[in-house]
């Protein structure tokens, strides 16, 4: 998300660095850049014209401080209008009301409802601990229906049954009621969508808004629509009451248009976005750490957040007190960091919130390293005996043939593996020694930098390319 603006914002900041003072003069091409890298990101024009005038203003003639060159001074100031831009802080849904607190679910057709609808539930089941129920007001197409069915076994939240001769009044209400006597703390309403905003469609869910009083009323849009997302937006705010907007295939969108204008345009905030397919793929949005990503500052605190939720803490530990120890790192302990990192996106994904990594991150995402390396690498693990995960300094010529052909890969392939597993055990071995993180970062430094890579062993961009 955000690549090419970051990689034209990242270019353009560079020009101010080495002035004594901001001036408009010398930042004046630099704010032309930012204008341009704006638009070609499709990012609404009268959110360029206001963001860029008031960079202008905040900028000219600002003393820089001490401790900061022109260039971080100027970087400070295009971050602080990004935050205000995107909305200064994360906004929480407000489910205070007496149960069920019922979300409302409004969108155009293919901006991904349907599944916004059961990622949302998995995030309140799984994070705020609330008992879920989920309906479908979409009384169009009978496969939306099922769609929600599915998914919501899928994710395990209660579903409640609809059928395309109901009214969709009449089948919320009849939800709410039996959310009631299920103690259910929220009800999430799917609606139905249009291939375009419509007089019937805007009546229908303004009744629908009317009768049922939602606690919320979630705008879901398709980020890939750009500055589109924030006019649909505002039009359907005309109509009804937004609470709020969910940003959907934002890893897709590599540009941001749809993120920097919807706010602005709709003065709605953007609760949440949609960062894959999968059900638990659903991000608060924190505007401080997307601008902290567009300037490619990284976003560490969402990076530890996702591992504190999906990093296996047992086996953390276990593999912890084994180096302590000082025990050897072994192939099964390699097996398993692989698949805490699939896990959590892959090591694209986990770089692209690490600060100065955004390039690297772009380099394994056009190279479709992620996956596709994982599944190699634990297959070659497999394959092995668990006498020869325990210590491959047995595997002669023979046995890698054979691990080879029962995996499906070439001996170099193995043999790359093997190099990084020596490299992961270095840097278990610096964990355990004094300065332990300090030293682990550093290795992981030389994992992943250009050049030699790995002891001259990895071409450049990384160990996993």
């Amino acid at each position: 998300m955000f690549d090419s603006l970051q990689e034209r914002l990242s270019g353009s900041l560079k020009k101010v660095t080495g002035q004594a003072r901001l001036t408009e003069d010398n930042i004046k091409d630099t704010l032309r850049e930012v204008r341009l890298a704006l638009l070609e990101a499709d990012v609404a024009l009268p959110v360029v014209k206001d963001f860029v005038e008031a960079i202008k203003q905040r900028a000219v003639g600002q003393e820089v401080s001490a401790s900061l060159n022109p260039g971080q001074q100027f970087v400070k100031i295009v971050q602080a209008e990004l935050e205000s831009i995107l909305g200064e802080a994360n906004e929480v849904l407000d489910l205070s009301a007496q149960p069920p607190a019922v979300i409302l679910m409004a969108g155009l057709q293919g901006a991904g409802k349907t599944t916004s609808v059961a990622k949302l539930s998995r995030f309140l089941k799984d994070r705020e601990k609330k008992k879920v129920m989920v309906v479908s007001a979409d009384v169009y197409r009978p496969a939306a229906i099922k769609q929600l069915e599915t998914l919501a076994a899928e994710v395990g939240v209660d579903f409640f049954p609809s059928t395309v001769e109901q009214k969709p009044v009449d089948i919320v209400n009849a939800a709410i009621a039996h959310a009631k006597t299920q103690f259910a703390d929220v009800v999430i309403v799917d609606t139905a969508g249009r291939l375009a905003i419509d007089a019937d469609m805007m009546a229908e869910i303004g009744q629908l808004h009317a009768a049922v009083k939602p606690v919320e009323t979630l705008f879901v849009v398709d980020a890939m629509t750009g500055q589109d997302a924030a006019v649909t937006a505002k039009a359907f705010n005309e109509t009804l009451p937004l609470t709020g907007v969910i940003l959907t295939k934002a890893d897709a969108d590599s540009r941001g248009g749809a993120a920097l204008s919807v706010r602005h345009i709709t003065g709605k905030p953007i609760k949440f976005i949609g960062m894959g397919e999968k059900v638990d793929a659903l991000e608060p949005f924190y505007p401080d750490r997307i601008a902290s990503r567009i300037l490619g500052m990284g976003d560490v605190l969402s990076l530890i957040e996702e591992a504190e939720l999906k990093i296996d803490k047992k086996k953390a530990e276990k593999l912890a007190k084994k180096i302590k120890k000082g025990k050897k790192f072994d192939l099964e302990d390699f097996r398993d960091q692989l698949q805490q990192m699939k896990n959590m996106g892959g090591i694209g994904t986990m770089l692209d919130k690490l600060p100065g990594m955004g390039n690297v991150a772009q380099a394994a995402a056009a190279a479709q390293v992620d996956n596709k390396v994982f599944v190699q690498m634990e297959a070659i693990i497999n394959s092995m005996t668990p006498a020869e995960r325990r210590n491959p300094d047995v595997l002669n010529g023979s046995r890698k043939r054979r691990i080879t052909a029962g995996s499906g890969t070439q001996v170099q392939d193995l043999n790359r593996l093997l190099k990084q597993h020596k490299q992961m055990q270095k840097m278990m071995k610096k964990m355990k020694s004094k300065g332990g993180m300090a030293n682990m970062m550093r290795g992981m430094g030389g994992m992943m930098g250009g050049g030699g890579g790995m002891g001259g062993g990895m071409p450049p961009g990384g160990m996993f390319k």
